[in-house]
Formats: structure tokens, sequence, C-alpha cells
């Protein structure tokens, strides 16, 4: 059996952001999506990331994932380039605990839209399932898997609260 074409790009401003970006990887995995994850830098190759995201829904993407530390420019370089979704995941740089990377990456001019999620693991993952909603839109099979993964949070929180009411009945 071919392997699937990814559908989603995780850009990443350098290979330090992998262990938070190997989430959003993970995650679209869950949901049968594939990606491709690249490292560029809006600072030390602006051409090839410009290039890459004017290319990206010719090459089959249909939603970019970003992830820069910092300045954290990288993503608002990306949407500048194309009009596929950006998804910007802020991740934690040399100061700031990330607070810096966050407002670079939600403060953009009109035109101009990131989708920004939370700092590090959680907007790592959260990225990912806001992926897979933007493609569920058209894609019945996606909707019926977010529909079971949401089941699933559920009685996963419904099952520790009954396991905490036990213990303390005990």
């Amino acid at each position: 059996m071919a392997k699937k074409k990814p559908t989603v790009a995780i850009v990443m401003g350098s290979k330090t952001d992998w262990p938070v970006m190997e989430y959003t990887r993970n995650t679209l995995k869950e949901f049968g999506i594939e990606s491709t994850v690249k490292v560029m830098s809006a600072h030390r190759t602006p051409h090839e990331a410009c290039e890459f995201a004017e290319g990206a829904q010719k090459n089959g993407y249909k939603v970019i994932i970003g992830a820069a530390g910092g300045a954290a420019h990288l993503c608002g370089v990306l949407a500048a380039h194309t009009i596929l979704p950006v998804v910007g995941v802020p991740v934690k740089g040399w100061s700031l605990d990330g607070m810096d990377s966050l407002l670079s990456t939600v403060q953009m001019p009109k035109g101009i839209p990131v989708a920004t999620v939370a700092i590090g693991k959680a907007g790592a993952i959260n990225a990912a399932i806001l992926a897979v909603q933007i493609m569920a839109v058209g894609d019945a099979v996606l909707r019926r898997k977010l529909v079971s993964f949401k089941k699933n949070m559920t009685k996963d929180v419904l099952k520790a609260d009954a396991e905490l009411q036990k213990e303390l009945d005990a």
C-alpha cells in the first residue's frame, strides 16, 4: 500500500523545537494524517521559508503548522506567503518563558492571520487538533474521528472522576 501524501506541513524555526513539535506529528498520526517536518528560519533561511510557503498549496498541503521561539517571526512569514491556514505554536525560547514567542506569533497585522495556540506541548497538540478540525470541514471521515476523539476525552474525565470519588468515599 502506498504511503499517503502529507497534507500538513510542520515547520520549525530550529531543530531544538522538535521535542515539542513531535507531539504535533504524533497527534496528526492518531487521526491518520501524514505530515512533513521541516526546519526553516524566518531570519536565517528567509528565502527558503517564503518559497516553501508559496508552493505549499500546489504541493498538496492543506494546513501549515509553524513553531518558533524567541522573536518567533516564522509563522507570520509563512502566512504572508500563502493563502493556506497557518497555525502557530509558540515555543519557549531563551527569555521570558515563551511569552516573547507567544506575542510575536499572535500579534499579526490585519490581513495576515496566524491561528495561535498555547505555548509548548499543549499548544503542539492543539495545533494538530485544530488542523484536523480545519480539514474535517470537507472530510466526513475526519469529522467522525473528531467526534470519537471528543467522546473518548469525555469518557476519560468521567472515569477519572469516578475513581476519585471512590478514593474519597473510602
